[in-house]
């Protein structure tokens, strides 16, 4: 071997100890945040009828932790989208990709909802719960097809809507972005600046060394997430516990079968017919799906989902910039599928109102077209009132519902961020620009922690 062959040579690297690997911290993590859950719960309120100090702490951990995660994102959306517009004139088969990501959105869709309305007729939950009507009554919000035609239109070209409450204390007012017109706005700007031309690549050259800059950042409150992860688990199971699966058991476990059919059986051959393997995928994304669970959050989990469909699931920038953000707004099997198709079902049961083919086709058609709607608002309380309120049944039927949704929604998001990578993945191999190799290398995020490649001049 010659001195130059030696020289360029690239070092192994040592393998790190198990204790350091990112995924094992993270499951040491729900352990222990599981555990000090317990003993917050046990522990009760303090004298005052207030939560104890320790619940306090883990809520502050928590919220603390999500709270970094989506300052960062308007930015990353922004930045994302107009950078991977103007990259993705660089490949010969843009528009293509954009029309197949938008079908197989809705094809999974599609699939994940036709098996929700199978569970809801099969196990029945609306039959089986002890909940009683007096559980009953209206949401605060509502979702209606208004509401999601209006949320396309960005009311500021930042995206911000500002909300007021009223209370013993006086009026308070916060800032919230919304993000569906964040993608509009990054949408049309992106778009803009292709037509513009030359005169534009100042502005994109700046939004690419940006979108560096956010990557970097947002890598280092990634690398919070097991102290995160002790506050959000160990949070939820302090306030909420698992009473009130009690009540609605059947109910409950028909959402998780639900889930968990998608996640383990739906992606795993959807994976394998298109010459992609299952494990390796979830090898690659479960660091992506186990932060979506605990922090309910997919807009959080986007910095991490995006870094991963990239770094290890091999499908290009320039397209998982785009692909993932999308996603991360109107791609939720979990929320907009599963869940408003079974509590569509079990409000129906449990107020006798017969359902016949043409709702379940509606319910079909608002879970595939409507999921949208659940974008900078409310999430999933949102999807299903915009189903019922579709379909006609009593909205009352949301407040039977409240008391186990903290606890569904952590199995909802983390099936939402996995169809968010799924897809991208699926269409970049079907268009033949998936990079093989590093797919089939499987890793986990540990090996993310490296130095990000520089983003290529254009």
């Amino acid at each position: 071997m010659s001195p130059t062959t030696i020289s360029s040579a690239r070092p192994a690297r040592a393998p790190k100890p198990f204790y350091t690997s990112f995924g094992f911290q993270v499951l040491v993590s729900l352990v222990v945040g599981l555990i000090l859950g317990l003993i917050a719960r046990n522990m009760g309120p303090d004298a005052a009828g207030n939560a104890n100090w320790l619940t306090q702490t883990l809520s502050t951990i928590g919220s603390s932790f999500v709270s970094l995660l989506r300052a960062l994102v308007p930015v990353l959306v922004f930045t994302a989208i107009v950078a991977s517009i103007a990259n993705l004139r660089e490949l010969n088969n843009a528009a293509r990709l954009v029309w197949q990501t938008l079908l197989w959105f809705a094809l999974t869709a599609l699939i994940a909802v036709v098996i929700g309305i199978a569970l809801g007729l099969i196990l029945q939950p609306g039959l089986n719960t002890a909940v009683t009507a007096e559980a009953a009554r209206a949401p605060s919000s509502t979702g209606s097809w208004l509401d999601f035609l209006k949320g396309l239109i960005p009311a500021n070209i930042f995206g911000l809507t500002a909300s007021t409450r009223v209370g013993d204390s006086g009026a308070t007012t916060s800032l919230s972005f919304n993000v569906l017109q964040i993608l509009v706005i990054s949408i049309v700007i992106g778009v803009a600046a292709l037509r513009v031309g030359p005169a534009a690549d100042p502005f994109i050259a700046f939004t690419r060394s940006f979108l560096k800059v956010i990557h970097k950042v947002l890598w280092w409150v990634i690398r919070l997430t097991p102290i995160g992860t002790v506050g959000l688990l160990g949070n939820a199971v302090a306030v909420y516990g698992w009473d009130a699966l009690a009540q609605l058991g059947a109910y409950s476990i028909a959402i998780y079968i639900g889930l968990a059919l998608v996640l383990f059986v739906v992606y795993p051959v959807l994976l394998s017919a298109n010459g992609l393997n299952p494990i390796r995928y979830f090898q690659s994304a479960w660091p992506a799906i186990q932060l979506a669970f605990v922090s309910r959050s997919s807009i959080g989990t986007l910095p991490l989902t995006e870094r991963i469909t990239e770094k290890n699931l091999g499908v290009p920038r320039e397209y998982a910039a785009f692909a993932v953000p999308l996603g991360a707004t109107t791609k939720m099997d979990g929320c907009a599928a599963i869940y408003p198709a079974i509590s569509a079902i079990f409000v129906a049961q449990f107020f006798g109102v017969p359902l016949e083919l043409q709702h379940y086709l509606l319910i079909a058609f608002v879970s595939v077209i409507g999921s949208s709607a659940t974008a900078g608002l409310t999430g999933a309380t949102v999807m299903l009132t915009l189903t019922l309120s579709t379909l006609g049944l009593p909205l009352e039927g949301v407040g039977l519902l409240l008391a186990v949704d903290p606890i569904l929604d952590m199995g909802r998001t983390a099936v939402n961020v996995a169809g968010q990578a799924l897809v991208p993945t699926i269409v970049a191999k079907r268009q033949g620009i998936l990079d093989q190799a590093t797919y089939d290398r499987g890793e986990s995020v540990e090996h993310l922690d490296v130095e990000p490649e520089a983003v290529p001049a254009q």
